[in-house]
């Protein structure tokens, strides 16, 4: 299997312990991670090689996160290194009613601080099959969304498959206007081959909305027909596109989603079977690992758009049961799920 990159910034993720307020914390849980780091982490574990690229600050910071990419068997050799400071965010893990919160403190971050050119993309592509970059790099800043756009034109040019998750934060496009940043989104989304978002993501980034049926994102009853408008808008949008994917959380509670996935690949709408995620541990990285799983199901069952839909579903529903940012599970026990054993019993 050929080499897959992801593109983004990793961060110190710092929570307070257990279900703390920050006003109650003394202390914070140390975690690495981001979008494109967690999707690195699911595939490694996966048995597929994969580099992870972004830019560090030489400082024992940068070297941890560093180190953390290592350990899980993640190319690092990419990586540039360069200015002041890792970016982090704050996590409030909620709980039954209360959601959760997340500050971010990642202004002059060094990825943050990117430019074009600091990257020699033609020599990270070279062997790769498969290129994956989130929404979220770019909205860091005007540098990294040149780097981005950098990145995904020398993809383009050498035949690598490109994908991206949409994954629109309004906190963090802070430094250009709703149309400065369609123009930007739409001129990287165009060059992708697999979009994965969902229906806000959708509408922020591209004015696109679901016709003639309302969307329901909270409760049991999300319906999986009211996307097919939004993937067949996508798809009209971007014709380079030949599958668009969204999610289906159901938010009962902080504790109690529903979970979900759809793929439309311009003629079928694939529907995965629904899981019950009751008792969440840390849905943070739950999109990321649904991407991790998807990219190692179309690489894996290239003519079973259905059974790759299955697996990243199932592999980001065991997400929500560790704590971190990045999904800790074996293709075996993903299987596992898929098979209908949702037991937990303990393997002896």
């Amino acid at each position: 299997m050929k080499k897959v990159v992801t593109f983004g910034e990793i961060m110190l993720r710092l929570s307070p312990q257990g279900y703390l307020r920050f006003s109650q914390a003394a202390n914070f849980d140390v975690v690495y991670g981001g979008g494109e780091s967690n999707v690195a982490v699911s595939l490694a574990n996966y048995g597929v090689p994969v580099d992870f690229v972004t830019r560090l600050p030489g400082n024992d910071i940068g070297a941890c996160a560093m180190m953390e990419m290592r350990k899980r068997g993640v190319g690092t050799d990419k990586i540039v290194w360069g200015g002041d400071r890792l970016g982090i965010y704050f996590l409030e893990t909620g709980a039954v009613s209360r959601g959760s919160k997340v500050v971010y403190d990642r202004a002059h971050s060094a990825m943050a601080e990117i430019k074009a050119g600091m990257i020699d993309w033609e020599t990270v592509f070279e062997g790769v099959e498969w290129f994956h970059w989130t929404g979220i790099t770019p909205a860091i800043s005007q540098g990294a969304a040149d780097a981005c756009l950098e990145a995904v034109k020398a993809a383009s040019a050498k035949g690598i498959t490109v994908s991206t998750d949409l994954n629109y934060r309004a906190k963090l496009w802070k430094y250009c206007d709703a149309g400065h940043r369609e123009r930007i989104m739409s001129e990287l989304t165009s060059y992708c081959d697999i979009i994965l978002g969902n229906e806000e993501d959708a509408e922020m980034h591209f004015g696109i909305k679901p016709e003639g049926i309302e969307v329901q994102t909270q409760g049991h009853e999300v319906k999986a027909g009211a996307f097919l408008s939004v993937c067949k808008q996508m798809m009209g949008k971007f014709p380079r596109s030949k599958k668009v994917i969204t999610t289906l959380r159901g938010s009962i509670s902080a504790s109690h989603n529903t979970w979900a996935g759809v793929l439309y690949d311009g003629e079928t709408m694939y529907e995965s079977p629904q899981y019950q995620i009751t008792d969440i541990v840390d849905r943070v990285g739950g999109g990321d690992s649904f991407m991790g799983g998807l990219i190692y199901g179309l690489l894996t069952f290239p003519e079973d758009d259905q059974n790759a839909l299955n697996f990243a579903v199932a592999a980001s529903c065991l997400k929500h049961t560790i704590k971190g940012d990045a999904n800790l599970v074996t293709v075996a026990e993903v299987e596992k799920l898929m098979g209908g054993d949702a037991s937990g019993r303990v393997a002896r």
